[in-house]
């Protein structure tokens, strides 16, 4: 029985790390000690806000698709076509269309171009997705590789810096905000990151991991994966609120003027100097090459089930790599010029069968499906700049598409109620 009981505690030790890793990219090295500049002694409530709008949302969706069994069960209400588009454009968009390639560009330009003069960024792209491809090519060992190895060593240089911060902090807390409302800059912040996508594909490879580990039954799945998003959870608050107060101890010297990668940097090399340097490349490039991985490889996965195996894993992985690496290098700022409107546009329908899954998967589908009509259309409006959807409550906080959500899933709620009046869930 203990022996089972540690086989278990590891499982979720070395999912949950997986987790942290895949979530912790290179986007939330830089971006909380930004927020802390412009909190500055407001910081706890910046992160506070930013925290729940970020990984408060990706552990929503992680316990939503926990709650009916699948990130495709969760879309699946939508129907089998719309359910499909929409998921395909959600990983597109935050797969090999731009967040993949951008791992690459990113550990480019603040690993490899601060650190090692000479490299061309072509022949960095080649080995960044060799590197990628290795380590994807066996679907069941992906989870595994992160969290037992990779992540160990990410949260290690990611100790160092903080500690280091911690410890000599650089400088007085600035007396006031640099920010108008701190609060409300978290909560966008938190929001735009989009990590609740994120949860989707990377929950497609972390059940199939815990499933391969023998844990086939839906109570076991629940304890390992619940065990692991908690354990991510954790650690990433740590992770987020040490980097925030890092910003927070120069508030009083920079302003909302500066970069947010420049500020990182800055701020690394005040602390260690050159020796910092090099941790903190080796910390971006870790923060990438796991994101990368988990992206790619739940990418991979799922493209490879939606065509039922005509193609397999293997090849979507290269396929993926091979793309990234090209986009990597030619107009990445115009891709993600195009594939942003695209995103704006189905993360609200996403959001809200995410948030049904969870606190009431046993509605009609008509109520999901006509909630997720109010949002995109909502969406839709907003990308064309339709000037009334500016009126709409909650629009500076980009969550304009509630109420129209809201009004269509209740009035199809007040129509299934009637045309099914014994209660019937599910549509045929």
């Amino acid at each position: 029985m203990n022996l089972q009981k540690n086989h278990t505690v590891r499982d979720i030790i070395v999912v949950g790390f997986a987790l942290f890793a895949m979530f912790f990219g290179a986007g939330n090295v830089i971006f909380p000690p930004y927020l802390g500049v412009e909190a500055g002694p407001e910081w706890l409530s910046g992160f506070a806000a930013y925290f729940i709008a970020d990984i408060g949302l990706a552990l929503f969706a992680v316990f939503a698709l926990l709650r009916v069994g699948s990130s495709e069960a969760v879309t699946a209400r939508l129907g089998k076509v719309p359910a499909a588009m929409l998921m395909s454009a959600l990983i597109l968009c935050i797969g090999p269309m731009v967040a993949i390639p951008r791992t690459a560009a990113t550990t480019f330009e603040m690993a490899i171009v601060p650190n090692i003069s000479g490299i061309s960024s072509v022949v960095f792209s080649i080995v960044f997705f060799a590197i990628i491809l290795f380590l994807c090519i066996r679907q069941s060992a992906v989870v595994d590789i992160v969290g037992s190895i990779l992540t160990p060593l990410l949260l290690i240089g990611l100790a160092v810096i903080i500690v280091k911060g911690i410890a000599t902090p650089l400088g007085e807390i600035s007396l006031t905000p640099n920010a108008d409302n701190v609060a409300l800059g978290g909560i966008k912040a938190g929001y735009q990151t989009m990590d609740a996508l994120a949860a989707l594909p990377f929950g497609i490879i972390v059940l199939q991991s815990v499933a391969n580990k023998g844990y086939t039954s839906s109570g076991k799945k629940f304890k390992i994966v619940a065990g692991s998003a908690v354990l991510a959870g954790v650690l990433l608050l740590g992770v987020y609120m040490g980097l925030c107060y890092l910003g927070a101890t120069v508030s009083a010297q920079y302003g909302l003027e500066i970069g947010r990668a420049e500020l990182v940097m800055a701020i690394v090399e005040a602390l260690m100097g050159k020796a910092g340097m090099i941790i903190f490349g080796v910390v971006v490039g870790l923060a990438c090459v796991t994101t990368a991985i988990g992206l790619t490889s739940s990418a991979a996965a799922y493209f490879a089930e939606l065509c039922k195996n005509k193609v397999s894993y293997k090849a979507f992985v290269i396929i993926i790599c091979v793309f990234s690496a090209v986009v990597s290098n030619l107009g990445l700022d115009r891709i993600v010029a195009i594939a942003a409107p695209v995103l704006d546009i189905v993360y609200p329908p996403a959001l809200v069968v995410i948030f049904i899954s969870l606190v009431m998967p046993k509605v009609h589908d008509y109520v999901s499906r006509a909630a997720a009509v109010g949002a995109i259309g909502a969406s839709i409006l907003c990308t064309l700049k339709v000037p009334f959807i500016q009126e709409l409550p909650l629009y500076d906080l980009g969550l304009y598409w509630i109420l129209p959500a809201v009004v269509f899933g209740a009035l199809a709620f007040a129509i299934a109620a009637f045309v099914h009046p014994k209660g019937e869930t599910a549509s045929a």
